[in-house]
């Protein structure tokens, strides 16, 4: 038997089911799925000292898995010091088997260690995609915090395939995203 990521199991088993019911799915088809997690950090210093981008590139790495890409200026802007092509960020794109076991390290793992955590907020984009902001890169263990050279958030982008907010917002949910209690409820 092939290895199969536990999120990926309870997707097939439980989350699939779940979501046919709460929004009446004919097809398994229908039932909205998690495509890719985007992980992207920008390193606005990095114009002045270009070894920051080779520090968050080699952490990103480290946190995700799968090697970081370095993302590039498109345009000079001359009050940010910045030329085009210059190197600004990283960014990592998670699929299959690597993205489920991403997220379970995130909700199980990383957002625990959050300093007085109370969940995240539960705003989408419209389009039932997700995007969360995490002020630093120290919550994931992978991370040695003697060896940071400095603190650097990054960003979290989880694309769906609901068209509307509430499938998307529901989907995430049952994979266990800590959504914080709104009042609306």
């Amino acid at each position: 038997m092939s290895y199969s990521p536990n999120l990926r199991n309870k997707y097939r088993e439980e989350i699939i089911p779940s979501l046919q019911k709460e929004f009446g799915y004919h097809s398994v088809m229908q039932v909205p799925k998690l495509e890719k997690i985007v992980i992207n950090q920008g390193v606005g210093r990095a114009v002045a000292d270009k070894k920051l981008i080779e520090v968050a590139q080699e952490e990103l790495t480290l946190i995700t898995g799968q090697k970081a890409v370095q993302t590039i200026s498109k345009r000079d802007i001359s009050n940010f010091k910045l030329r085009r092509k210059m190197p600004i960020g990283v960014k990592v794109t998670l699929r299959r088997d690597r993205m489920y076991e991403f997220l379970e390290r995130l909700i199980k793992v990383a957002l625990p260690r959050i300093r007085d955590f109370k969940g995240v907020t539960a705003k989408l984009d419209g389009r039932g995609n997700y995007t969360l902001g995490i002020t630093e890169q120290i919550i994931f263990p992978e991370i040695d915090i003697d060896k940071i050279h400095s603190i650097i958030g990054l960003e979290i982008s989880f694309v769906t395939s609901a068209k509307t907010d509430e499938e998307g917002f529901a989907l995430l949910k049952e994979f266990g995203i800590p959504f914080k209690q709104s009042n609306k409820r």
